[in-house]
């Protein structure tokens, strides 16, 4: 059901090739270019989230497709950043595995009937990677002596994905795997 909000999300995804041509292509004004299409991601997916709630447009669509964009964006950032030399290979695939590894336990909770809804910590890291991308974007030549608060946020965004993670499996991983045991 292709909703308002369910909209909003696909242009979030159709703008993920633009933003990695936008920071890996280097021509005047690249950074700022791609600094914008990052902020429009984060404003469209608050916007999104705000009216299927608010206008009660909640779909299984959307619900679907929401996550999935915020992970095909922060990976497609991390990775371009990554090719920029601006975030260490290691901390990247510990991130992205991070993600990974959560999509893959909320769907086994969610094919037990086991609702996994995003978690203080999770929704703490997701702001963290916002940030921290979008300052990462700007790059130090334009944040200069402000560029530290970029690598403090990935140590930020790597923490908190750590512990996010943890404590999904420590609060839901006993119930999901002892489903899996009476199956």
């Amino acid at each position: 059901m292709m909703t308002g909000p369910n909209i909003l999300t696909l242009i979030r995804i159709l703008a993920i090739p633009i933003l990695v041509i936008a920071l890996l292509t280097n021509f005047h004004g690249h950074r700022p270019v791609a600094f914008v299409i990052s902020l429009l991601a984060v404003l469209t997916d608050m916007l999104d989230g705000y009216w299927a709630r608010r206008k009660n447009k909640k779909s299984s669509l959307g619900e679907l497709l929401d996550p999935t964009a915020d992970k095909l964006i922060i990976t497609a950032a991390l990775i371009s950043l990554v090719e920029l030399d601006q975030v260490p290979a290691w901390m990247a695939i510990v991130i992205i595995g991070r993600e990974i590894a959560v999509t893959a336990f909320r769907a086994m909770a969610s094919s037990r009937g086991i609702a996994m809804p995003a978690s203080v910590l999770g929704k703490i890291k997701m702001n963290a990677e916002a940030i921290t991308i979008a300052l990462l974007i700007l790059g130090e030549a334009i944040l200069q002596q402000f560029y530290l608060l970029a690598e403090i946020g990935l140590w930020i965004v790597l923490a908190t994905a750590l512990f996010s993670a943890a404590e999904y499996y420590w609060r839901l991983g006993p119930k999901v795997l002892r489903e899996n045991k009476d199956r």
